[in-house]
Parts: C-alpha cells; sequence; structure tokens
C-alpha cells in the first residue's frame, strides 16, 4: 500500500509540475525546442515512474530504520540549507559544501568528500558560467 501512496503522491507531483511548466511564457527569442520541453520530459518521466509504483506496488517493501530515515531527513535539510546559502555565499562555497556533505554521507572519506565537493563545484562552474555564459549566483568574494 506505501508504494501506492507514494506513488500517487509522485503523480500529482508529475502532474503539477507539467501544469506549471505549460505556465511559461515564450520569450522574444523562441528556439525550435521552447523553453518547456525540458520541463514536460522530467514530468512525463516523473509520471512513469509514479505509475509504475502504482500498477505494480512491492509485496513487502521495507522501510528504513530510523537511523536511515534520519539520514534521508537531514539529506533533505541540507538541500534546503543549500538553496537558502546559495543567494547569500554564492554557487561555488555552497556548492563545495553541500557536496561534500552528500558525497560523505554516501560513504567516501571525510577529505576526499571535500576534493569531490571542491572539483565538482569548480568543474560545474567552468561549464555553465565560463563556458556556457549562465549566470550563477555570485558569493561574497564575486564569483
Amino acid at each position: 500500500m506505501s508504494d501506492r501512496i507514494f506513488g500517487g503522491f509522485g503523480l500529482a507531483l508529475a502532474i503539477f509540475y507539467i501544469w506549471a511548466a505549460s505556465t511559461i511564457k515564450d520569450s522574444f527569442m523562441v528556439d525550435v525546442v521552447g523553453p518547456r520541453a525540458f520541463p514536460y520530459i522530467v514530468g512525463s518521466i516523473v509520471a512513469l515512474c509514479s505509475l509504475y509504483f502504482i500498477l505494480r506496488p512491492d509485496d513487502e517493501p521495507e522501510w528504513p530504520h530510523i537511523r536511515e530515515f534520519a539520514e534521508i531527513v537531514f539529506a533533505v535539510a541540507v538541500m534546503f540549507a543549500y538553496s537558502w546559502a546559495l543567494p547569500e555565499i554564492g554557487f561555488l562555497i555552497s556548492t563545495v559544501f553541500a557536496t561534500a556533505y552528500l558525497t560523505w554521507r554516501l560513504g567516501t572519506q571525510p577529505l576526499w568528500s571535500l576534493v569531490t565537493g571542491v572539483c565538482t563545484s569548480v568543474g560545474i562552474y567552468v561549464v555553465f558560467h565560463l563556458i556556457l555564459g549562465l549566470a550563477l549566483a555570485k558569493g561574497p568574494l564575486g564569483f
């Protein structure tokens, strides 16, 4: 039953997401694909996965124990803190900490988690900001 409830929430989220994507206005520079294509694809994939959970639920799903559930809740809290910190301290610094924490909790050694966070943050910054020219949140250091 819990799989069907999860699938129902996922399907409702997908429907809302697709509806919200349909309200995106076209800019004066419209390409062939348009600004709604990617959100439509994401919403459709979420809807299909949710339908799978509804139509083919697991007979005996295994729920996480309290420790694992607390890890999940804390990871979600880190993502909320990341979204709050992004405009305050900038993309590079906040991405380092969020990535380092999440990779550490996935089993990487603390030092390598920090290295992974730095490499991920700098790599995304180089690709999206320097190469593609997209604007990322600037921190107190100006980048």
